[in-house]
Parts: structure tokens; C-alpha cells; sequence
């Protein structure tokens, strides 16, 4: 809508002295007066305005046109989109009844003027309806708005990253404000992020961004919460938005004391409206608390990572009779962390290996994945047997983690003989890598841990000499939007042309596989006919 006092009429009136009369009293009320005797003509001047940008404000329409009705021209304005929000005042000296008047309105009209008619009224008349389609249009504009920042929330809350968050924060100030736009996000290390949604000849370099850094703590001078400011040209440093705006007009917003600020810049000018103002607050707040989540999130990854990594040991486990490889690769640094685990244990019994996975990417899982573990090198330690150790772990998670559920395969082996016994809890089955190149699916399944429900007798198969046994997590194989056997075919191939050796096998694995959006957990071993003495005698090696 063009400015009150600058706006624009389009006459339509096939009588000239009524068209002439009809335009001075609008010239002499300050607006500019666009003439057209017929409805063929009105159509062909709105055409080419509006290919233009540059449509009429309103238009004052005669009923009675030698070629098409007044009701008619309206209907067909009206069922334009672009042309619809112009108010239409119709006027007539002949049609003025109420039904002619009903039916004007009815038509879409604003509103209707009978002649003769005081220039007064019309001019009344046409301030009020210019009053109203800019209200609807501020009204529309505002959804819009208000659209655009439920949309920017949620993208807000979805980013994975501090430069992702400020990326997505200046996208959604420059669509509301209209124009240039940049945000500022701290990262967890303290770096600060720069979005832009326009390219630059040239990124701000190392000085201004500390003076930028500089302007944003001082801007909130410690406190918590919303506040706006605008700082001069001169102390703008130059590169986040385009000079000759007269400065930069800040929203900074931060949630806690101890945490640095976001802030949304644009040109100072031209001013923004209070609502949009608002809506920019409204913004700032939002991306301050996606800034926070962020960080909670890092936080907590870290805590998680150094969780798993000090209960992982980093170095394989000393198996008499038996060499073992294995890996642990945290998913990737945008990804939460998940409850992956190895074993290596060298019991009475024979040699107990295994790996496990507790359902779930958090803090949480991490914890439940350690107590786990634990309870299992606790257990093994009276009696290695898989399918009774399979049922403990089982009771532990419905008595102390009711809430969770969990996989985990263990296979106890007799380095002797290479008589192996295993006991599968939901988790993908392990996997036989033979000496003559082949590589088969254990049999052994059964269902997840946590559940309470019946356990299978366990699997019993021999590696052979030279044969190595691999157990892998799902973080392994799962990929989005592909079946699980595909997945499970593939891995059995690559195994199956891996080169010898069980570190080989499982970097091997890694490097085909890549870099994933989960945990994984590689556990390779390969019988080595030198056990040092029975199954069951000798020191025994714990990790």
C-alpha cells in the first residue's frame, strides 16, 4: 500500500465532465488521479501497472459503463489475486435504489455513492476505505510475519550446530524486516558464528569480528533477557551487512549470566514497525534458547563420550589362546552418543567376548550402558555361561532400569578346541569369518534385554584355525532408508574379502562403512592355538 497522501485512484467513468469532476475533488484531497472512461480500458491500464509494481491504491467505478456493467468490472477485480486487496467504491446517478446498492456491495464493493453526491463524502469515503484495505493488508502482513517466525522456531530448535543456528537466525531476520540481515551465536568453545543470508565480496576479517564480539557484551553489560540498541556507522565495524544503512540496529538476547549473547543485526535504516520490532525480539529470545540447547547438548555428549571412553578400554584385552581386535568410533560430532559397549574376558570357564548396545542416545544410556558392563564382568566372574548371564542382565534392567532396553551378544569360547556357546539378546547375530574366505551368520538370536521374556538355549558352533569371529553394533550398518538384510549382505561380503588378520577385518570394515550417525562397536577374534594352559587355569585377564 502506497503511503496516506501519496496514493493513487483509478476513475472509471464513461461520461467526461462526471470523470473530470470525480478527479479534481480527489486532486484537491492530495491524491493522484489515473482516468479511464470504460471497463475495457480500466482493465488494460490495471494490466499494465501491474506488470509495473505499480497498481492504483483504490478505484472509483461508475455502474452504468457503456461495455461492461460496474458490478461485472468489480467481480472481475475481485478475482484477481494480485488486483483483490484495491477497495472498489462504486457510484451512480441512476442506479441508486437499495437493491442497487445491495448489489454493489454484494459484487465486492467497499462501498457505494449515489449522485449527487458532496465532495466531502467522497472524499470520506475514499480515506476510509483506503483505511481499511490498509488495515487488512497490515493485517495479512502481520500473519505473514508471524508465519514466517513459527516457521524460523522451529528450524531454530532443529539446527545441529552453532553456525547452522546462526545461519538459520539471519535467514529469518532479513525475511522479516525485508532487507539485509546477519546473527551472531557463540559456540560451546567460545568462537563466534556469523549467518549471513547474503554473499559478501568479502568476509570481515579477524578485527572485526573481535570488535563485533566487543559491541555484543558490552550491549547487554552483563544482564539477562531482550534489549535492542542501535550502534552509530562509525563504530560499526564494516563486512556483516552492507554499509550506507547509517549503522546497525541490534536485538541481543541472552538467557544466562554466565553465557554470551545472540544478537540479530540489521541496517539501521529504514525503521521497522513496532510489530515487527516485536517479532524480532521474539526472535532473538528463541535463538538464545536454541543457543543454550546447544550447548546443554554439547555438554552433556562430552560428559557421555568421556563416560564411555574411560569404561572402554582403548587397548585390547589379553586373551590367552587369542588375539583380539577392537573399536569404538563415536557417531558422528552432531550426533547424539549412544550406549555402545565391548567385552574381553578370560574366565574359568573359557574366553567371554561380546558387545552391546542400551536403546537410546543420551547421557542416560551411557550411564546404563557402564552399569551394564560392570554387572557383567561381575557376574562372569562365578559363572561365565552366556544364556545365564544373557537372563542376569536381563533382571538387572527390569529391576533398576525399567524404562530401558538393551542387545547385547556374548559368545564364550574354548581356546583349546574352538568350541564356542553363544547367546544373542536381539542384537545382530555375529558373524564367522572363515579361513577359506567364506563369512556365514551365527544362528544364535533371541530376544531384547529388559523384557523378561524366555531365553533360548545358546548356539553352539567351533572356529576353526585361522577362522575369526566378529561382532559389530548396529551403528555399523543402519542406514537410513535402507532394509536392515541389505545392510546385513553387505557387511557379510565385506568380511568375507577382508584382508587377514583382526585388526585388518575391523579397520577394513570402518573404512568401508565410513563415517556414521550412531555409535559403533567392533569386536574381531581370532584363535591363536596358544592358550598357556587350560581354559580353565592360569592368571586370568580382565578388561
Amino acid at each position: 500500500m502506497t503511503p496516506e497522501g501519496g496514493t493513487t485512484v483509478l476513475v472509471v467513468d464513461d461520461v467526461d465532465a462526471s470523470r473530470y469532476a470525480m478527479g479534481a475533488v480527489l486532486r484537491r484531497a492530495g491524491h493522484q488521479v489515473v482516468p479511464t472512461a470504460t471497463a475495457g480500458d480500466a482493465l488494460i491500464e490495471l494490466d499494465v501497472r501491474l506488470r509495473s509494481g505499480a497498481l492504483p491504491d483504490a478505484a472509483l467505478v461508475d455502474v452504468g459503463l457503456p461495455d461492461m456493467n460496474g458490478f461485472d468490472l468489480c467481480r472481475r477485480l475481485k478475482a484477481h489475486p494480485l488486483i483483490s486487496p484495491m477497495p472498489v467504491v462504486h457510484f451512480s446517478a441512476a442506479a441508486i435504489t437499495a437493491q442497487d446498492r445491495t448489489r454493489g456491495l454484494d459484487a465486492g464493493a467497499d462501498a457505494y455513492l449515489t449522485v449527487p453526491v458532496e465532495p466531502e463524502e467522497i472524499e470520506a469515503v475514499i480515506r476510509a476505505a483506503l483505511r481499511g484495505a490498509r488495515s487488512r493488508h497490515d493485517a495479512v502482513a502481520q500473519a505473514g510475519r508471524l508465519a514466517r517466525l513459527a516457521a524460523a522456531t522451529t528450524e531454530l530448535h532443529s539446527a545441529h550446530n552453532p553456525q547452522e543456528l546462526a545461519d538459520i537466525a539471519a535467514a529469518a531476520t532479513a525475511q522479516l524486516v525485508g532487507g539485509p540481515a546477519a546473527a551472531f551465536v557463540y559456540g560451546p568453545e567460545g568462537s563466534l558464528h556469523l549467518g549471513r543470508p547474503t554473499r559478501y565480496e568479502a568476509p570481515p576479517d579477524a578485527t572485526s569480528r573481535t570488535a563485533a564480539a566487543l559491541l555484543l557484551e558490552r550491549g547487554m553489560a552483563g544482564r539477562t533477557g531482550v534489549r535492542s540498541y542501535t550502534v552509530p556507522a562509525p563504530l560499526w565495524p564494516i563486512g556483516f551487512i552492507p554499509e550506507g544503512h547509517g549503522g546497525a540496529r541490534l536485538v541481543l538476547a541472552r538467557s544466562r549470566h554466565d553465557h554470551p549473547p545472540v544478537a540479530l543485526a540489521r541496517p539501521a535504516r529504514p525503521a521497522e514497525s513496532p510489530q515487527t520490532r516485536l517479532l524480532l525480539e521474539q526472535l532473538a529470545h528463541t535463538t538464545s534458547l536454541a543457543a543454550e540447547s546447544l550447548r546443554t547438548f554439547a555438554e552433556e555428549r562430552r560428559l557421555a563420550l568421556t563416560l564411555q571412553r574411560s569404561f572402554l578400554p582403548q587397548t585390547p584385552p589379553l586373551l590367552p589362546g587369542a588375539e583380539v581386535a577392537l573399536r569404538y568410533v563415536p557417531a558422528s560430532r552432531n550426533a547424539e552418543i549412544g550406549g555402545d559397549f565391548y567385552v574381553g574376558l578370560s574366565t574359568p570357564d573359557g574366553l567371554l567376548v561380546g558387545v552391546g548396545d542400551v536403546v537410546g542416545h543420551s547421557l542416560d544410556a551411557a550411564t546404563v550402558m557402564v552399569e551394564l558392563r560392570h554387572a557383567l564382568r561381575a557376574y562372569a566372574t562365578e559363572r561365565a555361561e552366556p544364556v545365564d548371564l544373557v537372563r542376569r542382565l536381563d533382571r538387572v534392567l527390569q529391576r533398576y532400569h525399567p524404562e530401558s532396553t538393551a542387545t547385547v551378544c556374548l559368545a564364550l569360547i574354548n581356546p583349546t578346541t574352538g568350541a564356542a556357546r553363544i547367546a544373542n539378546a536381539g542384537h545382530i547375530r555375529p558373524l564367522v569369518v572363515g579361513a577359506d574366505g567364506t563369512a556365514e551368520f551365527s544362528d544364535a538370536r533371541g530376544p531384547l534385554l529388559g523384557l523378561g521374556l524366555e531365553r533360548p538355549a545358546a548356539t553352539e558352533t567351533v572356529l576353526g584355525p585361522g577362522d575369526r569371529l566378529l561382532m559389530v553394533t548396529d551403528g555399523l550398518i543402519e542406514t537410513r532408508g535402507t532394509d536392515l538384510a541389505v545392510s546385513l549382505e553387505r557387511l557379510r561380503h565385506a568380511a568375507a574379502e577382508a584382508p587377514d588378520g583382526v585388526d585388518a577385518l575391523v579397520d577394513s570394515l570402518l573404512d568401508l562403512f565410513g563415517t556414521r550417525e550412531d555409535d559403533v562397536a567392533l569386536l574381531a577374534l581370532r584363535l591363536t592355538g596358544r592358550s598357556g594352559g587350560a581354559a580353565g587355569g592360569g592368571a586370568q585377564a580382565v578388561r
